[in-house]
């Protein structure tokens, strides 16, 4: 025990101030990459990757395996560059958080020169024709645009540059009807497009929770969600209830009131929008799925 405690001592003799900063930057690093792959496949992907190495380091240190090796040795560079190709999609999907915390968040007010009051009647818009859909259990998905551009996502649609309306919405998701399959993409307080495909979530988050089950409009919202700063609104066609998604995260079984005021805070001046802030952070970081819809 004496000798323990001394070895401590002689490394905490040797800690500079390089040193501390060195082993800070390595330290912020790690939790960076951890944080980049929170929530997503890649978590369990990486656990098993941590225990091949430990296994490995224990065979070749505990016992004198010399073709084992020279084989391990050998084949780690070349493991080394499939790291980048496994964790392509967490990889990009950091980068671009790093790139839209770069380039700083505008919010939907600042994009146009509508004011503040069309801002609101686009909010009221959207919770009327989302209270209206979810009483008709129709099923619905409102992307709201942010600072991130949704061009590709246009372009994968029925491009309509219509005037915002819960009777437009409610018409647009109507069942059967051509454009009710698919994301309703909403910009600058208009209707931009409609019938858009969207990308589908890979987050781990449904694959521990009862909401795995959940159908293809909730995925879509939190896949785009993961994707952009937009955010997304959907209404369940089996239940009717409706939700709300941003950063990866969903809130759900909202009502029409509730929905209208998260709208609007996410989308107030940059002077309101920092007293707000961190309340919905906090909100957003609390995932309340837990009963499995369409």
């Amino acid at each position: 025990m004496s000798e323990f405690l001394s070895q401590i001592l002689f490394l905490f003799q040797r800690l500079t101030w390089l040193s501390l900063i060195d082993l800070s930057l390595v330290t912020l690093i790690f939790f960076a990459i951890l944080l980049v792959i929170r929530d997503t496949q890649a978590v369990t992907l990486l656990r098993g990757v941590v225990l091949i190495i430990i296994v490995i380091s224990l065979m070749t240190s505990l016992v004198n395996l010399p073709a084992f090796s020279w084989l391990i040795k050998n084949a780690l560079p070349a493991l080394l560059l499939s790291i980048p190709v496994i964790f392509a999609p967490e990889i990009r999907r950091g980068l671009e958080k790093l790139g839209r915390a770069g380039g700083g968040s505008r919010t939907f007010s600042q994009q146009t020169s509508e004011s503040e009051g069309t801002l609101k009647l686009t909010v009221k818009a959207v919770a009327t024709a989302c209270a209206r859909l979810s009483a008709r259990q129709h099923g619905a998905l409102i992307i709201l645009q942010r600072g991130d551009t949704l061009r590709d996502y246009v372009q994968t649609g029925v491009v309509l540059n219509s005037r915002v309306s819960a009777e437009v919405l409610m018409q647009i998701f109507y069942p059967n009807t051509p454009l009710h399959d698919g994301a309703v993409i909403i910009s600058n307080n208009l209707i931009v497009a409609a019938a858009c495909v969207m990308p589908l979530s890979a987050s781990g988050i449904l694959n521990r929770t009862p909401d795995r089950q959940m159908g293809l409009r909730h995925r879509a919202a939190l896949g785009i969600s993961e994707a952009s700063d937009a955010v997304a609104v959907v209404v369940s066609e089996e239940t009717g209830s409706i939700s709300i998604a941003h950063g990866g995260r969903m809130i759900r079984r909202l009502d029409s009131e509730r929905l209208e005021n998260i709208l609007i805070a996410f989308y107030r001046p940059e002077e309101t929008t920092s007293q707000v802030s961190g309340w919905l952070k906090r909100v957003l970081r609390i995932p309340s799925m837990r009963q499995p819809e369409d």
